[in-house]
């Protein structure tokens, strides 16, 4: 029997990654504690595990005897999204009291997940003090970049995971892999790879579609019509594109669409072309874009209509004059949907902030994806139970951990390190046999575990 806690535990994602592993292996567990804030989470966490795990880990000393830890330690201090504050923001101090309570209880080994920014703030030396106050406690650590969209999920996300034991070397064997860089680049290694390897498969946004999602999820009528303005009545062209006043290249504007009124063809090229042209290092190094001059904009809009077209646009509110310069009013909250998925690549990165916006061409009607979707996204089964509050799935599936990733790290583990299980559970070393009858193509191979 393995006795873990399980702290910062969000919806259970990594619990649930952990108790499936062992389960491989007839491994029996207990979660004697598990800590998390969030009340909406630890709604979620009771509706699926049957406690409710609401506390405030930073004010808690005494936990029971467990032989195992998982944290998925808060990761806004150290994410690319935030504001990479490190340890000089409360948020990011919550590493120490994981630190703490290892010091006090010293359990046999833990799993710790973060956001990938994590290994590279403050020039890597807010990474390099995490593992130096890990081994100087005594553990042997281990740790690995990976992307889940090389575990059967459809989604690129890039996390850092730590694995430690107590005073014993240890190996695991799946190696760091950030996997590809965006959908396309999935597209282009994986249609590679399959090639010439048939045991290998890969989940894609078309996997975790629903059949019949519910109406509410659909794009309005008024949204729908401003889409098939831009992109035509074949909506499934939408696949890939991002809704964004910020950027060109494969992304539709707010102006395009005519989101604070129709814009002539003139009042486009326009403020595309501002748009394509204000992040230009001769205009300034300002990494974001930055407002331009009228001289400066007529290096690149050659007509003579400019006062007219600038006069319109800041009337109609996708255009700011401020000190004589001239920037887009960029309008990306008030898109239905941010980013359609192609349904034959992986998705972007679920966020807390815009999950509730990810959308889908499906039988050329255009929707949100549903929160069910959003929990195949990362991995959740079907008999994970979701609140009847989407906001709140959308939310708590931008922050979870994708579980299958967590089955395979310690999978691994086990799987390579027979002694440390033998001393947690006094139990027999496992041995590995083939499970030669795989029921379906499209999962991962399966192993079979047996005494």
């Amino acid at each position: 029997m393995i006795k873990f806690i399980d702290l910062f535990a969000g919806t259970g994602g990594i619990r649930l990654g952990f108790e499936q592993a062992l389960k491989k292996f007839d491994v029996d567990s207990e979660c004697v504690y598990s800590s998390e804030i969030d009340k909406n989470a630890c709604e979620s966490y009771e509706l699926n595990f049957g406690h409710n795990p609401y506390s405030d880990i930073t004010k808690v000393n005494e936990l029971p005897k467990f032989d195992f830890m998982l944290a998925g330690f808060p990761c806004q201090s150290f994410s690319y999204a935030g504001k990479q504050r490190g340890f000089g923001d409360t948020r990011g101090t919550l590493f120490f009291d994981v630190e703490r309570l290892l010091k006090k209880y010293r359990p046999k080994g833990f799993l710790l997940e973060n956001v990938r920014g994590l290994t590279s703030h403050d020039k890597g030396r807010t990474f390099e003090t995490i593992i130096n106050s890990l081994t100087s406690i005594g553990y042997k650590v281990e740790y690995r970049l990976l992307n889940s969209s090389n575990f059967n999920v459809a989604q690129n996300r890039v996390r850092i995971y730590i694995l430690g034991i107590l005073d014993e070397d240890f190996e695991i064997k799946i190696q760091s892999d950030t996997g590809a860089v965006d959908s396309h680049n999935f597209v282009h290694r994986n249609g590679q790879r399959s090639l010439f390897d048939s045991e290998k498969d890969f989940a894609v946004v078309k996997d975790i579609l629903e059949d019949s999602p519910s109406k509410k999820h659909f794009c309005s009528d008024i949204f729908t019509e401003q889409l098939k303005k831009v992109i035509g009545n074949d909506l499934t062209k939408l696949h890939g594109y991002r809704l964004i006043d910020t950027r060109n290249g494969n992304s539709i504007h707010s102006w395009e669409l005519g989101i604070k009124g129709d814009c002539t063809d003139d009042e486009i090229e326009f403020l595309n072309l501002l748009i394509a042209n204000r992040r230009k290092k001769i205009f300034g190094t300002h990494q974001d874009g930055k407002a331009l001059t009228k001289q400066q904009i007529q290096t690149f809009y050659k007509k003579e209509n400019f006062d007219t077209i600038t006069t319109s646009l800041i009337q109609k509110g996708y255009l700011s004059n401020y000190e004589e310069k001239y920037n887009p009013v960029c309008g990306n909250m008030s898109f239905e949907v941010f980013k359609f998925l192609d349904p034959e690549s992986i998705s972007i990165t679920l966020t807390a902030s815009d999950t509730n916006r990810l959308g889908i061409v499906q039988n050329g009607k255009a929707r949100r994806l549903t929160p069910r979707e959003c929990a195949r996204l990362q991995g959740f089964p079907n008999t994970y139970k979701l609140l009847e509050k989407d906001n709140a799935v959308y939310k708590q599936m931008g922050n979870a951990v994708s579980v299958p990733v967590i089955e395979a790290l310690i999978t691994d583990l086990i799987e390579n390190n027979d002694s440390i299980i033998d001393t947690i559970t006094n139990t027999k070393p496992y041995t590995l046999v083939s499970d030669q009858n795989q029921s379906s193509s499209k999962s991962i191979p399966r192993l079979i575990f047996t005494k």
